[in-house]
């Protein structure tokens, strides 16, 4: 497969909360479960907050035919609002994994969520699967990212409920110094 040929596939939604709620939300491995519908993620194996590049946040991941196994997410784009983006490796549980490397083996692909503010209140939420760093058989696999556009397409729906819900005034809303601990939160920063 030419490396030079491949474009990333991307989903843009428009969602009505700010690209700071977003982010926040975004950068919080635990609350990942609430919005990825691929139906693997399960959770953060640790509460820790993404802070920049370099981190490495754990999740724990399910798979009918792999099971229960950790991948390990090397945080490879950060700017604070704007874009966070991490690679994952396999690791504890998973077939794949180099025991005598914590962070695993990365195999050169990228989960990557761009923000661009559309005024104080709405944002364009692009998610963007890059696996051009990433080997033939993989990219093969995974029909160069193809495969994933319908799940983003609904990750990113998701993702609009749940701001949408916590940004409501309806019954069982939270409040605004709930929410704005929830993330995704409109004028309301701590």
């Amino acid at each position: 497969m030419a490396h030079d040929a491949y474009t990333p596939v991307a989903v843009s939604r428009r969602i009505a909360a700010s690209a700071h709620d977003i982010f926040r939300l975004l950068a919080d491995p635990g609350r990942h479960p609430e919005f990825d519908v691929s139906g693997m993620v399960r959770a953060g194996a640790s509460n820790a907050v993404v802070s920049g590049v370099g981190d490495v946040f754990v999740m724990k991941m399910h798979d009918a035919a792999l099971g229960d196994y950790e991948m390990n997410n090397l945080v490879v784009e950060y700017e604070v609002d704007r874009r966070i983006g991490w690679e994952p490796a396999p690791g504890n549980g998973h077939p794949a994994a180099d025991a005598r490397d914590p962070v695993g083996n990365r195999e050169g692909h990228r989960w990557i969520f761009a923000l661009t503010p559309k005024g104080s209140d709405a944002t364009v939420v692009t998610e963007i699967y890059d696996c051009s760093r990433a080997p033939d058989e993989l990219r093969a696999d995974v029909h160069d990212g193809r495969d994933w556009v319908e799940s983003m397409t609904k990750t990113l729906e998701r993702l609009d409920g749940l701001c949408a819900k916590q940004l409501g005034g309806g019954e069982g809303a939270p409040t605004p110094r709930q929410a704005t601990s929830a993330g995704c939160v409109q004028g309301h920063h701590p």
